[in-house]
């Protein structure tokens, strides 16, 4: 894992190393971004970075026509899972070749851009999904894995609340690790405690506003406060921000491999390509302005959805919560979000960068189609009503959410704009006179 920036603190073109431009991706004159060539002043890995398409289309086409010629087998399914696999890698090879270069460089360009492929692949395959039926979904799901298409049986964890330490071990099982390691994740992609922690408290708050529909988001107060809040999360979200404190004072020093001596720091060199080439720490200024307020809100919102997404896909489509498509589905969010998250950051903060990067745009369609799916899925399978209280509490954080803003941006906004036109018209007064 990568989370290397190519950008410096003003976020527009780098240096030239070895006489070759490193092209800023988000340069707004970059409209259409060449092959790029990606040198750590290390000459023994220039071949890693020069464009080799011709090779690899002629590689491609070679072994096209040793399947064409190949007998193909006497098993329908067989032949059609084999070419839906070499129609993807078909379009990854694409995407590795020639979709434009993200923010990161390490372990290298290409890898990011295959990130990207597999995020279109995923886009295009949610809106495929979106035009079948919930019957013929499940169909298409089972024909995935013959283990799925079969009813799960509802679980509600809001059983022997009393806090005791036998039903306290009871509710420790392998996806505390996972949790704890979700946290983690999450705090590597934002880089802040008060996001991080803003999140963890919501995402709490909106299980306790959907177990009305829901079985698996009923939990005893001990197991959404102590056990993940105050547990999995907080250890998740500490070492995660502990990675980041690291990556932030690090000294970055790239030595090419020919000049060093030892075996052992040839080997910790390589190790190195798979760390950041360099590392931005994210000041959302939440505060600052209204659009830093409003970008927040939304990708708190946006975090929020997709975890919400996790759970309704599950129930909606029958798969089991220990399905590996599920650790898939988040592994493909996680890395996808990498890149999307430095993308919308620095669309956030860089004056200059007038275009919302590629990840960035395709993580929000991911996510936001999932949240279709989930809608049109459920439709009719959600009778029971919101709660009273829960409508309460909601129309009290919107309003108060809402009211912020105003006192903080709206008035503020109105006093300026009152007082310019006061001194234009005073201005004009004088003129007159």
């Amino acid at each position: 894992m990568s989370t290397s920036d190519t950008s410096n603190s003003s976020g527009h073109l780098l240096t030239e190393q070895s006489n070759k431009a490193i092209i800023d991706p988000f340069d707004a004159r970059s409209i259409q971004v060449q092959p790029v060539a990606y040198i750590d002043d290390d000459p023994t890995t220039e071949f890693l970075y020069r464009p080799r398409t011709l090779t690899v289309l002629v590689s491609m086409l070679v072994g096209l026509v040793y399947v064409a010629m190949y007998p193909e087998a006497d098993d329908t399914s067989t032949n059609i899972k084999f070419g839906v696999l070499a129609g993807i890698g078909s379009f990854l090879l694409f995407a590795m070749l020639q979709f434009r270069d993200g923010p990161f460089i390490r372990p290298h360009p290409a890898f990011w851009r295959v990130v990207l492929g597999i995020g279109v692949l995923y886009q295009m395959f949610l809106v495929f999904l979106l035009f079948q039926s919930k019957r013929d979904a499940r169909y298409i799901f089972s024909c995935l894995d013959s283990s799925l298409g079969i009813p799960l049986p509802e679980r509600s964890y809001a059983e022997h609340c009393e806090l005791t330490i036998e039903n306290f071990k009871n509710q420790l099982d392998i996806f505390v690790i996972y949790h704890a390691i979700g946290w983690y994740a999450k705090a590597v992609v934002l880089r802040d405690y008060w996001f991080c922690w803003i999140l963890s408290v919501m995402f709490e708050v909106m299980e306790y506003t959907l177990q009305h529909q829901l079985p698996n988001f009923a939990e005893c107060w001990w197991d959404h406060w102590i056990l993940d809040v105050l547990t999995c999360n907080w250890a998740g979200i500490y070492l995660g921000m502990k990675t980041c404190e690291y990556f932030e004072m690090k000294g970055y020093s790239w030595r090419g491999i020919k000049q060093i001596s030892s075996l052992k720091g040839k080997v910790k060199r390589t190790v190195q390509q798979f760390t950041p080439h360099h590392w931005t720490k994210f000041e959302w200024g939440t505060t600052k302005s209204f659009k830093n307020y409003v970008a927040v809100i939304g990708l708190l919102f946006l975090f929020l959805q997709a975890e919400l997404n996790s759970f309704y896909l599950k129930y909606l489509l029958w798969v089991p919560a220990d399905h590996p498509l599920n650790s898939y589905r988040a592994l493909l969010l996680f890395m996808c979000s990498i890149p999307a998250t430095r993308e919308a950051y620095q669309y956030l903060t860089d004056k200059k960068c007038k275009r919302f990067g590629p990840q960035a745009w395709l993580t929000v369609a991911n996510v936001m189609t999932e949240t279709v799916i989930c809608y049109k899925f459920g439709r009719g399978e959600f009778p029971n009503p919101a709660p009273t209280h829960v409508v309460v509490f909601w129309t009290i954080l919107i309003t108060a959410l809402i009211g912020y803003a105003i006192w903080q941006f709206g008035i503020p906004y109105m006093n300026e704009k009152w007082k310019s036109k006061y001194s234009n018209r005073r201005l004009n007064t004088k003129k007159n006179t």
